[in-house]
């Protein structure tokens, strides 16, 4: 499979009335990009857009027909697993099935003190969370017994029009995400990742679970890439794609790379403002997707 190519709707949008996001959203798809992705941020973190992602992705799913939807990544503690089964089987339902539901644990402590739920216990819950959701989307009545969710008889309000529920990628590089992966994911989402670590990371979900089981698992992940010409508005948090002066045949180059570890999908996180982001993604749709076999 070629590698396929979004853009996450971060760093740098002022919510406003969200126009700018849902705009920034069509042109994507326009430009033939694979999807959008937004993250979980409750509490003020610099970037400007702190939204929640079902709430965000669900006016993007009005404002497209064909993009995909990724939450990148919700942090799955934060929602008790009832909500979070309804709400992104809803968001699966009204957007036609295009929600990828990107997980993780979390790591923000005054978050997790905010929402009341001790940071201690986020692994435990993200696989108690996970976990109830799958049954809520494929049984109906659902019985469940974990250490924080307890059903009986319970028939989800809103069932996924996707078998199965819609496809988890759940984030994470450490030998418990990863196996959280095995457990419930259809593919691990990282953040940063160059072509070795992505390596390492099949490598390693290939000694945990045989290869017959980990290949069949989507990889993936964000990466990072400052288009030339473009004004940052934000440093990277990482090492961007092509270096620190990229040119198209630089940026297809990494990219081309993490392909050839296995790598499927790639967020490209652009840290430029809101009003260049739609020149940034030409840039990329133009110079770069061109080059990528």
């Amino acid at each position: 499979m070629p590698l396929r190519l979004g853009v996450s709707l971060q760093p740098r949008w002022p919510i406003d009335d969200g126009a700018g996001a849902l705009r920034a959203a069509r042109r994507a798809e326009d430009l033939g990009f694979d999807h959008v992705a937004v993250g979980n941020r409750l509490l003020d973190s610099g970037f400007g857009l702190d939204t929640d992602p079902f709430v965000l992705l669900s006016a993007v799913a009005g404002a497209t027909t064909r993009l995909r939807l990724l939450t990148s990544v919700l942090v799955a503690p934060y929602y008790p697993a009832l909500v979070l089964a309804n709400q992104a089987a809803t968001l699966d339902v009204i957007s036609g099935g295009r929600l990828v539901l990107g997980v993780g644990a979390g790591w923000n402590p005054d978050e997790f003190a905010a929402v009341g739920v001790p940071a201690r216990e986020r692994g435990a819950r993200t696989d108690d969370h996970l976990a109830a959701a799958k049954a809520l989307w494929t049984q109906r009545p659902a019985d469940f017994d974990g250490p924080f969710t307890t059903l009986r008889q319970a028939r989800l309000g809103v069932p996924p029009v996707t078998a199965g529920g819609p496809p988890v990628w759940v984030g994470g590089h450490s030998d418990a995400a990863l196996r959280r992966v095995l457990r419930f994911g259809d593919g691990w989402y990282g953040t940063g990742a160059d072509a070795a670590e992505v390596t390492d990371v099949r490598r390693r979900l290939r000694d945990l679970a045989g290869a017959e089981h980990a290949d069949r698992l989507t990889l993936a992940s964000a990466a990072f890439l400052a288009p030339p010409g473009v004004p940052a508005a934000v440093p990277p948090p990482g090492r961007p794609l092509g270096g620190t002066a990229p040119t198209p045949a630089s940026v297809a180059d990494d990219l081309g790379r993490l392909a050839e570890a296995g790598l499927t999908f790639c967020t490209l996180w652009l840290p430029v403002a809101a009003e260049h982001v739609e020149e940034a993604m030409e840039w990329v749709a133009a110079e770069v997707a061109p080059q990528l076999v």
